[in-house]
């Protein structure tokens, strides 16, 4: 029942608090205006990242117990809503966000987050680099870990109730993980999260009223990092570095993809392009609705096939990751092998 509590507090809290959130961006000039490599064809207001945060912190607030670690989640994850909310109003240069994204996972340090000890997949082998004479490396990878978290919800925050519905499905997931393990506090925080999502996409979900904006997005990034070194990574379990990356084996995907991409065409890794998987899916002729809820179908089965490599069905996962990757690929090289050959075509 407690559960129950803590998920349906946070959905109540999203959805009074996004309407305000809509109230607040038009207020301070957060809006999102079509054009470019954007589909949306209206103004829409791209503040609702703010209403995210309310309902995860009321809810967490009242239903869990405070300590240590869920002040520096706290401060650093305000931080780093500022830091959106100002991005979403005024702009900011990408190495400058960059920058921002490095201080706020950074005041975790100051609270006991860290990867000193993580297992490794596939081995039944616990790492403890304080034991080896290397403390710093586990605190650059705490580091490395949240910031490209941040960087790859950041990535799939491209449709219409794109970002919030996979991470909806990772909240879920990670809750699963964490009740599984006995890990109480994550498991109420990944909930919270998974409430305060799902009531936000009451108005997020196609056609979108409202965006999360970079205020969403570096939150949630934030949030999933910050807690999933709180309850996952830093248990003995065989799945605890990779769960989460599998879950958001989409979105760290379509990040590679995008890497690669711009370093082959000799561009900076913050140009923004149409390359990603959504635009690949809409190019490909998928109205908006079809191409997230496609989308949505390709997180869950990573998904799937994280929760089967956590009961040791490992082949059964490997075979899943295997066909979602091969699709993955297929979706992503399609429109660069379409453009190659009307390309030889006119140049004859």
């Amino acid at each position: 029942m407690t559960y129950g509590l803590t998920f349906f507090m946070a959905l109540v809290v999203a959805a009074i608090a996004t309407p305000v959130s809509m109230k607040l961006a038009n207020k301070w000039g957060a809006i999102a205006y079509p054009g470019g490599r954007h589909v949306h064809t209206k103004p829409i207001p791209r503040l609702g990242g703010v209403a995210i945060y309310a309902a995860f912190w009321i809810s967490a607030l009242i239903m869990q117990v405070w300590d240590e670690q869920m002040t520096g989640l706290f401060l650093g994850s305000t931080l780093i809503l500022g830091v959106g909310i100002w991005d979403d109003i005024r702009g900011m240069r990408p190495f400058v966000k960059l920058f921002w994204q490095i201080a706020a996972a950074s005041v975790l340090l100051a609270f006991s987050f860290s990867m000193n000890v993580i297992s490794l997949p596939f081995m039944d082998k616990v790492v403890d680099f304080n034991k080896l004479g290397l403390g710093v490396v586990g605190l650059i990878l705490m580091i490395f870990w949240v910031v490209g978290l941040m960087n790859t919800v950041n990535v799939s925050d491209g449709l219409d109730g794109l970002a919030a519905g996979i991470c909806f499905l990772v909240a879920l997931l990670l809750f699963w993980s964490a009740n599984r393990i006995g890990q109480l506090p994550a498991a109420h925080l990944t909930l919270a999260l998974a409430g305060a999502l799902l009531g936000f996409l009451f108005f997020n979900f196609p056609p979108a009223r409202v965006f999360m904006g970079d205020s969403g997005s570096m939150f949630l990034g934030y949030i999933i990092g910050g807690v999933s070194i709180m309850g996952l990574l830093k248990t003995a379990t065989i799945l605890g570095l990779v769960f989460p990356l599998l879950v958001l084996g989409m979105p760290v995907t379509d990040l590679t993809f995008a890497i690669i991409r711009r370093k082959l065409r000799g561009q900076s890794m913050a140009t923004a392009d149409r390359g990603h998987l959504h635009h690949r899916l809409l190019d490909a002729g998928l109205s908006q609705r079809a191409a997230v809820l496609s989308m949505y179908g390709i997180s869950a089965c990573f998904g799937v096939a994280a929760v089967l490599g956590a009961k040791g069905q490992w082949i059964w996962a490997l075979a899943m990751l295997l066909v979602v990757f091969a699709l993955l690929i297929i979706i992503l090289m399609r429109r660069t092998a379409m453009l190659a050959v009307f390309n030889r075509r006119h140049s004859k």
